[in-house]
C-alpha cells in the first residue's frame, strides 16, 4: 500500500497537491446539460436515420447511412457513459478514495473518454472518404462500397479505437485522475518517462491525422461540385451543389473549431513533458470545446439539410437583395440528390437521355 505504483493507488496521485478548483454547481450544470441536448440530438438523428433508412434501401446510399448511424450511435453513448460516470463523481462530492480502492472506476472512465474521442474523429474522416470517392468515383462507389464493406470498415475502426484505449492497460499503466477531480485520462501532470509522453502524443496525432483526413477530403469534394457545377448547365444540380458544399464547409469548421484546442493542448503537455503552462481551467475548457462537437454532429451530418438551407437562402437573398428565383429546385435533400448522381453515373447509357430531358423541358 505504500508504494506509488501500487494499483489501487495508482490514480490518487493528483490529489495529494491540486491547485485546480471548480465551482461544483457551475460544473455540475454543464455536465447535465453537455449530456442532455448530446442524448437529445443523437437520439433525434437516429430517429431521422431510421425512417431515412426504412425509405431508401438503395446501395448506393447504404454506405452513407451506416456510417452515419454509426457516427451517432458512437456519440450517443459517449454522452451517456461519460455523462453518467461525471454526475456520479460530482454527486460523490469528487471523492475519488471513497468509491474507486481499486482504480476500477478511473480506468474506466479514462478509457470511455479516449474511445469516445477518437472513434467519432475517426468515422469522421471514413465519411469524408467515402464522400470524396462517391463525388470523384461513382461508378466504383456504387460497385465497391457496398454494405458488407461498409459494415467492416465500422469494425475495424471501432477496433481501432478500442485498441489504442486499451494500450495502457496493456502496459500496465493506469489512467490518472485529472487536477479537477473530475475526469480520468493520460497522466497530464508530471509526466515522467517517454510512455507518459508518447501517449499523449499519440491522442494527439490521430485526431490531428482524422481531421487532416476530413478536411483534405471534403476540400477535393467541394472543389469537384464547383467544377461540375460551374461546367454543368442543368439547372437542378444546383441546389444539390448548393447544400452538399454547405455541408462540408459545416462538418470542417465544427470539426477543427470543437478540437484543435484539446489535441493542441495534450500535444503540448507532451511535448514539454507536462511543464506546460495550461492551466487546469483551460484543459477543461477545451475539454467542453471537444464534448460540444458531438453534441453538432448530427446537427451537421443530418439535420442541416433542404429545410434549414432553403430559409437561410430566403434569408440571406432578402437581405443583399437579390431577387429569389427557382425556389421549386429544394425538391430533393442531399441524401437523396446524392444518391441521384450516383445512379446516374452508374448507367454509361442512360447519360445520353438524362442529358437531352432539361433541353426539352427548357424548350417547354
Amino acid at each position: 500500500m505504500n508504494s506509488s505504483k501500487s494499483p489501487g493507488l495508482a490514480g490518487f496521485g493528483i490529489l495529494k497537491n491540486t491547485t485546480c478548483h471548480t465551482e461544483k454547481k457551475i460544473s455540475v450544470f454543464f455536465s447535465i446539460i453537455f449530456m442532455t441536448v448530446g442524448i437529445l440530438s443523437n437520439s433525434l438523428a437516429i430517429v431521422i436515420l431510421m425512417k431515412a433508412y426504412q425509405r431508401f434501401r438503395q446501395k448506393s446510399k447504404a454506405s452513407f447511412l451506416l456510417l452515419a448511424s454509426g457516427l451517432v450511435v458512437t456519440d450517443l453513448f459517449g454522452h451517456l457513459i461519460n455523462g453518467a460516470i461525471a454526475v456520479f463523481v460530482y454527486a460523490s462530492d469528487k471523492d475519488w478514495i471513497r468509491f474507486n480502492q481499486s482504480n476500477i472506476l478511473c480506468s474506466v472512465f479514462g478509457i470511455c473518454m479516449v474511445f469516445f474521442g477518437l472513434c467519432p474523429l475517426f468515422l469522421g474522416s471514413v465519411m469524408a472518404v467515402e464522400r470524396c470517392i462517391g463525388v470523384t468515383k461513382p461508378i466504383f462507389h456504387s460497385t465497391k462500397m457496398t454494405s458488407r464493406h461498409v459494415k467492416m470498415m465500422l469494425t475495424m475502426v471501432c477496433l481501432f479505437a478500442v485498441l489504442i484505449a486499451l494500450l495502457p492497460i496493456l502496459r500496465f499503466r493506469a489512467y490518472q485522475i485529472q487536477a479537477s477531480r473530475t475526469w480520468c485520462f493520460y497522466k497530464t501532470e508530471h509526466v515522467e518517462d517517454w510512455e507518459d509522453r508518447f501517449y499523449l502524443l499519440l491522442f494527439s496525432c490521430l485526431g490531428f491525422l482524422a481531421l487532416a483526413i476530413s478536411f483534405l477530403c471534403n476540400a477535393v469534394t467541394g472543389i469537384t461540385l464547383l467544377r461540375v457545377k460551374f461546367k454543368s448547365q442543368q439547372r437542378q444540380g444546383r441546389s444539390h451543389h448548393f447544400e452538399m458544399i454547405i455541408q462540408l464547409l459545416a462538418i470542417m469548421c465544427v470539426s477543427c473549431i470543437c478540437w484543435s484546442p484539446f489535441l493542441v493542448t495534450m500535444a503540448r503537455i507532451g511535448i514539454n513533458e507536462g511543464r506546460s503552462e495550461d492551466t487546469c481551467e483551460t484543459i477543461l475548457f477545451a475539454l467542453r470545446m471537444a464534448t460540444w462537437n458531438q453534441i453538432l454532429d448530427p446537427w451537421v451530418y443530418i439535420l442541416l439539410r433542404k429545410a434549414v438551407l432553403k430559409n437561410l437562402y430566403k434569408i440571406t437573398s432578402g437581405c443583399c437583395g437579390v431577387h429569389v428565383i427557382n425556389l421549386h429546385m429544394w425538391e430533393l435533400s442531399s441524401i437523396k440528390n446524392s444518391l441521384k448522381v450516383a445512379a446516374i453515373s452508374e448507367s454509361p447509357g442512360s447519360s445520353k437521355q438524362i442529358n437531352l430531358q432539361p433541353l426539352s423541358s427548357m424548350g417547354q
